[in-house]
């Protein structure tokens, strides 16, 4: 068996703000890494984790989203797949991130959710849409409603065992620098 990780994140922001309140938990965006340090991470969210409105398919490093929130909480999960899976998602992934300029966040679809009636528009997505399709594709996660109505609550409903961390990202950055031996700089307040 192989693993992914997925990690849902609460992000500050007025529209991280609206989104929390209408799906009613505090994690409002869900990324995916294939390894458990989050080196790499990928999702459809902002291009540039200081500019809201700029957004689409995204390859994330969690030291630049540390930086640009250094109080985002994470809740990381591990997801066991075969090898095969996993090798397929990545495979996706690169694939996606080549034509990356050409997928986008799905505003239009946003009050679709809230009515609970399905819509796609050709290479948009919500963070949680994109994922549910690209692991229902793969075999790994089938949800009971269409990808379009997926949102990161599911993740979190779904995904309740081999959480892996949960807190601040910069305390698992800290953390994962301290186990891999790369040297952590801590500063004094």
């Amino acid at each position: 068996m192989a693993e992914i990780y997925l990690a849902l994140v609460d992000t500050p922001g007025i529209f991280a703000g609206i989104i929390r309140q209408v799906i009613k938990i505090d994690y409002i965006h869900v990324t995916l890494s294939m390894d458990k340090n989050l080196e790499t991470a990928y999702s459809v969210g902002r291009r540039n984790p200081s500019i809201p409105f700029l957004a689409g398919f995204t390859r994330e490093q969690a030291d630049e989203i540390e930086r640009a929130f250094p109080d985002a909480r994470y809740k990381i999960i591990a997801i066991s797949c075969t090898s095969e899976q996993k090798e397929n998602i990545l495979k996706e992934l690169t694939d996606y991130y080549e034509k990356r300029h050409q997928i986008h966040y799905c505003i239009l679809g946003l009050p679709f959710i809230l009515l609970n009636r399905p819509f796609y528009q050709k290479n948009h997505y919500t963070c949680s849409s994109f994922l549910a399709k690209l692991l229902s594709n793969n075999g790994v996660t089938q949800f009971s409603k269409h990808f379009s109505l997926v949102t990161p609550k599911d993740f979190y409903i779904v995904y309740t065992e081999n959480i892996v961390f949960e807190g601040k990202l910069c305390n698992y950055i800290q953390e994962r620098n301290f186990c891999t031996g790369e040297s952590v700089v801590y500063e004094l307040s």
